[in-house]
């Protein structure tokens, strides 16, 4: 019963289903080389293959003939099967192999049996389409069916003729053998693409993880230093009055225990996100003051940098200065390993508003080849100036380097203070 069903449903189940072969890809090694007109038109091998094969089965159907007219079905009904390939495969199969007996009565001379010269080519040809296009399975059923039609032929419709059943068995069968290897490679290939995406996208998950958890360590040193800051000035607060009235006494304390208990969720929020062994640095998180130091040591490795300062420098909050350092710091990183050789421009642009940030390479220059990255560069980036409300751009330039700029607004944190 479940063989039946699989027949039912591989040939029997809407066997005219309209399905036009598809254009060949052409993005292979040497299709994407061509001119685009030329690439258009490759696109459509597959489509002249068939119709060259349809050609030489009319051809051969014209001289196995008997006359003018047989050769309409000598030569035309298997070119059609052929043809008809291109849009109803399964329908192809049927009228290949249940005009087999009519083409062969029609021909000129008995060269074989069941199966005359021009529809053994056809059917070949039609076998191993249909199989391309359909399942493993289908190839399966096609090959048994053919198998049962040239038995039969044998026992009943047999003239004494020599057979040609056996040749067909043994060439479909190596036929349908390499389309099921094609078929069984072609699905390997897509499941090793669709692994490599899920990998693709779960490493892309990690790494922003990874991105987010270094940004919150660093900020952890900024804002346990404010709310430290918060809670000692809160706790002396009292002391420096005269006499200070019980209400605000108590509005400090409130104050202090309000901060120390911030300050602890904070730590054990951040435990939670710390990796094994983790040390906090025992020095301060940098900040926009300290770029000159950056840009000396990038010069030392090997990088000509300039830099460019616009707008009124002034003292913006902190998690935005070490952000805005980070960006040019990762920036810098990718211009010394993606573009040795190359040079650098910082631009810094303290506008109304907000901070913009620049920063711009030329081209690789020289032998040095350049050294791949992790790739978490740019995520960490866009991780910072996302977390502040900014916006931020990574792409080539037209001479061929490379452009990050960042706009991180800070208009909120302004108006607080």
């Amino acid at each position: 019963m479940d063989a039946v069903s699989g027949l039912r449903r591989e040939l029997l189940h809407d066997p005219l289903e309209y399905r036009l072969l598809p254009r060949m890809k052409t993005d292979g090694p040497i299709t994407r080389r061509l001119p685009r007109r030329m690439r258009e038109a490759a696109g459509r091998t597959p489509h002249a293959l068939v119709a060259g094969c349809a050609l030489i089965v009319l051809l051969m159907g014209y001289f196995s003939g008997a006359g003018d007219l047989t050769f309409v079905v000598t030569g035309l009904v298997p070119a059609a099967a052929v043809l008809l390939t291109l849009v109803r495969p399964v329908a192809a199969f049927w009228l290949s192999l249940l005009s087999t007996p009519v083409v062969a009565g029609f021909a000129n001379y008995w060269d074989g049996w069941p199966w005359s010269a021009s529809s053994f080519g056809a059917h070949l040809v039609v076998i191993t389409v249909v199989a391309l296009r359909t399942r493993p399975r289908t190839a399966v059923w096609m090959w048994l069916l053919t198998a049962v039609y040239a038995m039969f032929s044998e026992a009943f419709l047999s003239r004494d003729y020599v057979t040609n059943a056996p040749p067909m068995l043994f060439l479909s069968a190596l036929s349908l053998l390499a389309v099921t290897v094609v078929h069984v490679r072609r699905e390997k290939e897509q499941e090793v693409a669709a692994q490599q995406t899920v990998t693709a996208v779960e490493r892309d998950k990690r790494t922003l993880l990874e991105e987010r958890t270094t940004i919150a360590r660093e900020l952890h040193d900024v804002v346990a230093h404010h709310m430290s800051v918060v809670a000692i000035q809160a706790e002396a607060a009292p002391y420096r009055v005269e006499n200070p009235p019980p209400e605000l006494e108590q509005a400090f304390a409130t104050i202090r225990e309000n901060a120390v208990a911030a300050l602890t969720e904070l730590r054990r929020v951040l435990g939670v996100v710390r990796a094994e062994g983790y040390q906090a640095p025992d020095a301060p998180q940098p900040v926009l003051a300290d770029i000159d130091n950056l840009l000396s040591n990038v010069r030392e490795a090997g990088l000509e940098v300039e830099k460019t300062i616009t707008g009124a420098v002034r003292e913006l909050p902190q998690g935005v200065e070490l952000s805005a350092y980070r960006i040019v710091q990762e920036a810098l990183s990718n211009a010394l390993r993606h573009a040795p050789g190359s040079s650098a421009k910082v631009e810094i642009g303290y506008v109304l508003g907000g901070l913009g940030l620049r920063i711009v390479n030329t081209p690789a220059r020289g032998l040095v080849k350049a050294s791949p990255g992790a790739g978490h560069g740019i995520t960490g980036m866009r991780e910072r100036v996302t977390m502040l409300n900014g916006v931020m751009t990574a792409e080539p330039t037209e001479e061929g380097g490379y452009e990050v700029t960042a706009f991180i607004p800070v208009v909120e944190a302004e108006e607080t203070a």
